[in-house]
């Protein structure tokens, strides 16, 4: 395991002028960097960008999701950056980040908009609208002689941006996107760092709250409330008990009341902090454990590590994926399943970063035959579960690939089931 350095990940998440913590100027300058030096290896002109974290890893925006493509950023080769947002977002954009020059307002000609309006005509005058919103930008800033790319294809964009006279390329932007991502700053590092500690902070709420009788939304709403306090934005997660742990249920956290000798597991994923985003599971016990809870909860961390101790650079996906469990582990005849990709998401590693699923993803239902290489700097959730008489455990840990192995962004202690006695 790699050993952090002194202080790192311990930091508070208010900016102060005495200590370096997160430098958000750094953190925006390197990841446009990224992007423009990949976009000069093309010969694109720029990028389009419509997909909300690719927009704010180059813009710095805070993208809150919309009703579509009312909002989309251009990237030319140059590093200029044009952004285009609702009225008042726009106006808001202007006066507080200055490190944008150029903010108009958008015509939304994708998604719920042209959906909602309900006459073909309306929809053609809004995807055309769009479209010359951003050849006009490409002409002024002199890359309309040159491919456009464009990050999320859609045919009548494509089609609009075609009758603008714009050449566009659907294939080159997206895997861009992808490839200046994969990798971590240091600053992106440390945001993940903080998300997990802030989470952690949700684990000792849980603690500190649990007790039989809750229902499972009042101690997940607990855990919302303290993840907020601590300075994250929640856009996911969820918390559940019992028999809805195994197999996990369907609508997540209900109104069950939790019992004496439940299970209870909390997964604290898209909980994020700048945008970067967790995913942390941790299993807690309504009382002491059983044996048999104790057995698979073993099993579940023994398979964990042995995942982690294959994460090295060079390392390739399909070696790192045959430490997870066969479908004999995976307990394919529960299932009724024959193959290891109708078993998603109970055993994989998955990239982390502005999105839950980044680059890379470590599964027996891929990677055996669609093998990438592990790269320093990729940061990834890795998660496994265990059945344990009609319930079941999961742990997770957040971790960094280091050139001397792995570092753990968890730290919630994970050798045992965390015991809540009542």
């Amino acid at each position: 395991m790699h050993e952090r350095t002194y202080m790192e990940g311990t930091r508070g998440v208010m900016n102060v002028d005495w200590e370096e913590r997160v430098d958000t100027q750094r953190l925006r300058r390197e990841r446009t960097a990224r992007v423009v030096e990949r976009l000069q290896s093309t010969d694109l002109g720029g990028v389009l960008l419509l997909n909300d974290p690719n927009v704010r890893y180059v813009t710095g925006l805070a993208m809150t999701g919309g009703s579509g493509a009312d909002h989309y950023t251009l990237l030319t080769r140059d590093g200029d950056i044009v952004h285009w947002d609702t009225a008042d977002h726009a106006s808001n954009q202007r006066y507080n980040c200055p490190w944008l020059d150029d903010i108009r307002y958008a015509c939304p000609g994708l998604g719920n908009v042209p959906r909602a309006s309900g006459s073909e005509s309306a929809r053609r005058f809004l995807i055309d609208t769009m479209a010359e919103t951003v050849a006009a930008a490409a002409r002024e800033y002199g890359v309309d002689d040159r491919p456009l790319g464009i990050d999320v294809p859609n045919g009548r964009l494509v089609e609009a941006l075609d009758r603008q006279d714009l050449e566009v390329d659907t294939e080159t932007a997206g895997e861009l996107l992808l490839d200046a991502r994969k990798t971590k700053t240091r600053d992106e590092v440390e945001c993940l760092r903080q998300v997990a500690a802030i989470c952690e902070a949700g684990f000792q709420r849980i603690t500190n709250e649990l007790e039989p009788g809750m229902r499972e939304s009042d101690l997940w709403g607990a855990a919302v409330d303290e993840l907020w306090r601590q300075g994250a934005t929640v856009h996911g997660g969820y918390l559940t008990s019992g028999p809805n742990t195994w197999p996990k249920h369907q609508a997540n956290t209900t109104d069950r009341l939790i019992r004496p000798g439940d299970l209870v597991y909390a997964d604290f994923y898209n909980v994020a902090f700048l945008g970067y985003r967790s995913c942390y599971y941790r299993t807690f016990s309504v009382g002491e454990p059983t044996s048999a809870q104790e057995d698979a909860y073993e099993t579940a961390v023994d398979n964990l590590y042995a995942v982690l101790e294959r994460i090295e650079p060079g390392a390739t996906t399909d070696e790192v994926a045959e430490a997870f469990p066969d479908m004999e582990g995976e307990h394919a005849d529960y299932y009724g399943a024959d193959e290891h990709w109708q078993l998603t998401t109970n055993h994989w590693a998955h990239g982390l970063g502005l999105q839950l699923y980044e680059v890379p993803l470590i599964w027996r239902g891929i990677s055996p035959d669609h093998p990438i290489e592990l790269e320093e700097g990729m940061v990834m959730a890795v998660e496994t579960q265990e059945p344990a008489d009609r319930q079941g455990v999961r742990v997770e840990e957040m971790v960094v690939v280091r050139d001397d192995g792995v570092e753990l962004l968890s730290q919630w202690p994970i050798e045992e089931i965390t015991e809540v006695p009542f």
